[in-house]
């Protein structure tokens, strides 16, 4: 699926994208924000990852403004994949810095939240650090709701940090 706007596009990742991907995932590492990776991941790392998803099934989406990706949001399995959970997904969502607060995790929540139907996926879930303010907000504000806390379940240089567990029920 894809979708275009003058000059973004949303489009269904292929492999070649890869590199592009861990970029932006690695540029989030140092800001302990966004996940509990303390090391850049490589390409060779993430192959397995990429592979376990499909168009149908899980898919990877890329955000591409003038042809250059500049976000990814992908549909992961939850709890181990264990075919009972196979209509709960969980949300990743990451946007290259110089991308960032400009509307793109919304537009890219916005079709995976569309998308949700066709891919027969009743509740969405989000894991985010208590301390990532602006991705709990944007959660928020497509109607997920907090529904656990792991307190103190991660250490980031030295500070316990908790995770916040919010989901979002869509219609059966």
């Amino acid at each position: 699926m894809t979708i275009a706007m003058e000059n973004i596009k949303i489009r269904d990742a292929i492999e070649n994208d890869l590199p592009a991907i861990v970029e932006i995932y690695n540029s989030s590492i140092p800001t302990r924000l966004a996940t509990a990776d303390l090391e850049p991941i490589s390409v060779d790392d993430r192959r397995a990852w990429f592979a376990e998803h499909s168009p149908d099934f899980r898919p990877i989406w890329v955000l591409e403004i003038n042809e250059e990706i500049a976000a990814w949001i992908a549909l992961n399995s939850f709890y181990g994949g264990r075919a009972a959970y196979n209509a709960t997904a969980e949300v990743s969502i990451y946007i290259a810095p110089s991308h960032q607060r400009q509307g793109y995790g919304s537009l890219l929540l916005k079709h995976v939240i569309q998308e949700c139907d066709r891919l027969q996926i009743t509740t969405l879930l989000a894991f985010c650090f208590d301390h990532n303010f602006s991705s709990i907000r944007l959660f928020e504000r497509f109607g997920f709701q907090q529904q656990g806390h792991l307190p103190e379940v991660a250490v980031l240089d030295g500070e316990k940090r908790g995770l916040s567990i919010l989901a979002l029920k869509l219609c059966p």
